[in-house]
């Protein structure tokens, strides 16, 4: 509590709004036990490599007749027994942006369900929830009460009065960022940081902070205890600054840290800053802030890696990566609802190969957005497309080995220190969906396809088709990752130099007793691998999991396919697939 006191001291300057803010989390924390479940599939009751997340609209596959939320829970039942963790994308009321422009965060949509379909997911697996902290819809009854001058949410907005500096503000967007309102006491200039149907919150403003915790408490009495912060880096706005990444976003992470602490210990922050590497990596702070962020440079690195068949900038970048914190987390991920970032590489290629890059993407089907610099310049923000589909060609040219880049990307990205996290529509294999752009909606959703449950189970049940093929891999995937120490989430990571067309890390379990050796061949060509690049301790036998082979340390070299990876072990613990 006195951590708590001396943070919100620093954040108010009024002393009123200081004892309020105080008194007000003492009474929520005190309001607190009797309702709060236990929740037995806890990820501190069992922190290790059998972790991974699916991140799922709530109606990424529906079915006639059957809530979204209910049709989800029955297909983690029948594919998915193997993830331990879903990221339900916003299931609250929305006015747009796929559910990002929140209505009532105490609601679920009806269209999705209801608490009790959520339940059925909640009893069997963590839920992570997002909790869109910038901003709220301009439906919401916060909103309308703004417009009103009265009631809950009245002065919950952030109202722009003589702003300067508006040149240095950053953003991903290139609308407008300042949009006046008519209200019962006049027009009111209002921040909009995403859309002028997303209506920016002012955090200066203690009851937001207050209303939010709140928030949490309720999610957790509903048995969700994982808590995504969306778009937290741009929450605090200041005259003459590019109003991202300030001071006092990070001292409110901190407090909804130290509260969630306060309320229950299962509670897991999760900082969604999609930023260049460095101040990503700030959001951990002094371990005092967020307790996992996600690794938003490996999904571009990876896709770029493939499709030159170069690693340079993979190896590179992974040398300088440092080891999260006991207990605290790297996502890593390959890409999710929104697009491939561009922002956390853009001081790890050139403006040529960056270009380079874009062209190629825009070649095979991909679309780009754009943001608007502080110079008024739009550039690219990300790419928009399956990763399937990324991954279709190489810049050598047309071949048949999309599949196979595909599988290797994941092979990748599962052998990386943290916790694996896949899409839904990378776990089943979804193509490019350009239906809903050709009717006008934005460029996101090419990969927001929406099944119908029975057309994919047939598709699932096709071992002929690229649904069933692909699911069945990540499945082998993660049966093996999920028995092998070395892949715990904070064992150690130590990456190889084999120079730019083989990419390769060690891991070792916490107990030294284990070592992995991930080697992947991200070419289109056979490659001659020598042995001699790893150090595979002669007086012990070494197994290849992924070709469930054993490996000769006494051989010169061994051959690698096209793509090929191999998860060379020295502790065979190899389950029935």
């Amino acid at each position: 509590m006195r951590k708590l006191k001396k943070l919100i001291d620093n954040l108010y300057k009024n002393q009123i709004e200081r004892t309020t803010v105080l008194k007000e989390i003492i009474k929520i924390v005190d309001s607190n036990n009797k309702n709060v479940i236990s929740n037995k599939f806890s990820l501190y009751g069992k922190w290790d490599q059998t972790k991974c997340f699916l991140i799922t609209y709530p109606n990424s596959i529906i079915k006639n007749g059957e809530s979204p939320l209910k049709t989800l829970s029955q297909f983690l039942v029948d594919h998915l027994e193997l993830i331990d963790c879903v990221h339900i994308l916003p299931f609250m009321p929305s006015s747009s942006d796929a559910g990002f422009s929140v209505i009532d965060y105490y609601k679920i949509d009806n269209d999705y369900g209801d608490w009790n379909d959520l339940k059925l997911i909640s009893n069997n697996k963590n839920i992570m929830i997002d909790l869109i902290l910038n901003h709220a819809s301009s439906k919401s009854k916060w909103f309308y009460n703004f417009l009103s001058g009265k009631g809950e949410g009245s002065d919950y907005f952030k109202v722009v009065k003589n702003w300067s500096g508006e040149a240095q503000i950053e953003r991903p967007r290139t609308t407008d960022i300042f949009k006046d309102f008519s209200t019962k006491k006049g027009v009111k200039t209002l921040w909009c940081t995403f859309s002028h149907d997303q209506i920016d919150l002012d955090f200066g403003n203690p009851r937001v902070l207050i209303e939010f915790l709140k928030i949490i408490k309720f999610y957790v009495e509903k048995n969700i205890k994982i808590f995504r912060l969306d778009a937290v880096a741009f929450l605090w706005k200041e005259k003459n600054t590019n109003c991202i990444n300030r001071p006092e976003t990070h001292i409110i992470i901190k407090i909804i840290r130290l509260f969630a602490d306060l309320i229950d210990k299962d509670i897991i922050i999760l900082t969604e800053t999609n930023l260049p590497n460095k101040e990503n990596l700030s959001y951990f702070g002094k371990s005092d802030e967020s307790d996992w962020i996600y690794n938003f440079t490996l999904s571009p690195l990876i896709l770029y890696t493939l499709i030159s068949g170069d690693c340079d900038k993979l190896r590179k970048w992974s040398m300088s990566m440092p080891p999260a914190d006991d207990g605290h987390a790297y996502i890593n991920f390959l890409s999710t609802h929104d697009g491939i970032g561009l922002r956390p590489i853009e001081d790890r290629m050139s403006d040529d190969e960056l270009s380079y890059f874009i062209r190629h993407m825009e070649d095979i089907g991909s679309k780009i957005s754009y943001k608007r610099t502080k110079w008024g310049e739009k550039v690219p923000y990300e790419i928009n497309t399956t990763y399937l589909d990324g991954l279709k060609t190489t810049f050598y040219g047309d071949d048949n080995l999309q599949i196979k880049r595909f599988q290797c990307a994941y092979v990748i990205m599962m052998a990386m220190e943290g916790i694996p996290a896949i899409y839904i529509h990378n776990i089943i294999g979804t193509h490019n969906n350009y239906d809903l752009i050709k009717f006008g909606k934005e460029k996101r959703t090419i990969n927001r396809f929406i099944w119908d449950a029975n057309e994919l189970y047939k598709k699932l049940d096709d071992k002929k088709s690229t649904n069933y093929k692909i699911l069945k891999s990540f499945k082998k995937i993660l049966k093996l990752r999920q028995n092998q120490l070395a892949f715990h989430p904070n064992a150690t990571q130590f990456t190889l130099n084999l120079g730019n067309s083989i990419f390769g890390i060690w891991r070792q379990d916490r107990n030294r007793k284990q070592s992995i050796f991930s080697i992947s061949n991200i070419t289109h060509k056979h490659m001659s691998f020598p042995l001699k690049n790893i150090n595979l301790i002669e007086n012990e036998f070494w197994y290849d999991l992924l070709s469930n082979e054993s490996i000769n340390c006494h051989e010169a070299s061994i051959t690698i396919k096209p793509y090929q990876s191999l998860w060379i072990t020295n502790h065979l613990s190899k389950p029935k697939i």
